[in-house]
């Protein structure tokens, strides 16, 4: 093939963009597989992981490799997943097998399987680049279609989970100022408790909330308050408003027996100043330099719908690299058989060890909810969400591939 003839191919990844304008959600895995060929891969798989981030979802299609669900914790594909690091083994039939992590920035979607017939540095950063195109072509389509939540669900979700998740903003964010991530269960019947954050330019904000109950009735109050807490976070109010506009529409349009108790938390990324209001919620717990470090004290507030006047605002300056966990009490209060609480210390505990492990954030409470789900024997008798807020003066590189 003459260098003209070279000029004149298209380039893969423009052609596949022109295409998606007027692509059916359902031909994406086929679509994809068939441009990845024209950069050189052989065969190309996605993977999306379900809602527990237990196995991984071969995404199928016409002409796609028939694979089979693959586990996070026992497989190539699983350790790729969880290390956010791209993976390279020799296929039997011969050739290069490379699993790269598919990233929506640094929220964790599932893996690629690309298949290449002689590997190379070169075609490994194109594959990267390709499955990071791929990404974001996947939450695009997602927004219109219900293939890829469909394929991540392993069982029924609860009406009060399928409202919850719709709710969710990412399950993780960074930039080089600050990392947020959260993790919810029980995954599939999650009902009250849910968790909102934003960051706007120096500021990140961030609402855990704990609605009282279980079921729908918990979810409907959960998706009123964030609605309330984004309404007035929007406005740019500060936090004792804040607490005050979601309190106000708790109480006027739910009955007395329901509230929800809250975090609901402000850091200035410049100087690391941590302002919260605690609204009947668990105390924050912070981690400085692998030690548990209790914030001052706070004195809480009455629970959301609750409450007679605005709260007070307490307030920390935080370290470089601090960790601040924002919890529910069924984190806490998950109990084994024989009665025993998981409790703060056990968290802390957790946390502590993941971050000595170099364990990044989101693989920490992925880790850390099968570790509680595991103490109450896998059956948790009240929902269980916690958010990680960590406050840095760099690039979290351990995120990124």
């Amino acid at each position: 093939m003459t260098s003209d003839d070279d000029a004149a191919l298209p380039d893969p990844l423009r052609s596949l963009l022109r295409e998606l304008h007027l692509l059916a959600p359902d031909r994406l895995a086929e679509r994809i597989a068939v441009h990845a060929g024209s950069l050189g891969f052989r065969e190309t798989v996605i993977y999306l992981v379900d809602y527990e981030q237990i196995l991984l979802q071969p995404l199928r299609g016409e002409g796609v490799p028939e694979r089979q669900e693959l586990s996070v914790e026992g497989s190539v594909a699983g350790r790729c997943f969880r290390t956010v690091q791209t993976l390279r083994t020799r296929a039997p039939a011969g050739g290069h097998r490379l699993w790269v992590p598919l990233l929506d920035g640094v929220e964790r979607l599932g893996v690629v399987e690309v298949l290449a017939e002689r590997w190379s540095g070169e075609l490994e950063e194109t594959a990267k680049a390709y499955v990071s195109l791929v990404a974001e072509v996947l939450v695009v389509n997602d927004a219109y279609t219900d293939i890829f939540s469909r394929l991540r669900r392993r069982k029924t979700l609860s009406l009060a989970a399928e409202i919850q998740w719709e709710l969710l903003p990412p399950m993780t964010f960074a930039t080089d100022r600050v990392v947020i991530s959260g993790a919810l269960e029980p995954a599939y019947d999650i009902g009250g408790d849910s968790f909102d954050y934003a960051v706007n330019g120096p500021t990140a904000d961030v609402l855990v909330l704990d609605a009282v109950g279980h079921g729908l009735p918990a979810s409907l109050l959960a998706s009123a308050a964030i609605g309330a807490y984004r309404h007035a976070r929007r406005e740019m109010r500060d936090l004792p408003d804040i607490s005050a506009a979601v309190n106000r529409v708790v109480a006027e349009n739910f009955t007395g027996s329901q509230f929800a108790t809250a975090a609901i938390v402000r850091l200035d990324l410049d100087t690391g100043r941590l302002r919260w209001v605690n609204a009947g919620h668990p105390e924050l717990l912070v981690l400085r330099e692998g030690a548990f470090v209790r914030p001052p004290a706070c004195r809480p507030h009455p629970p959301l719908g609750l409450q007679a006047s605005k709260p007070d605002v307490c307030e920390m300056q935080l370290h470089p690299g601090d960790r601040v966990l924002i919890h529910s009490d069924g984190i806490v209060e998950a109990r084994s058989v024989e009665g025993e609480f998981f409790g703060e210390e056990r968290l802390a505990d957790f946390v502590i060890r993941a971050g000595a492990a170099g364990d990044a954030a989101p693989e920490t409470l992925r880790r850390l909810m099968r570790q509680v789900l595991e103490h109450q024997g896998d059956q948790l008798q009240d929902d269980a969400s916690i958010v990680v807020l960590e406050w840095l003066t760099g690039t979290p590189q351990q995120l990124l591939p």
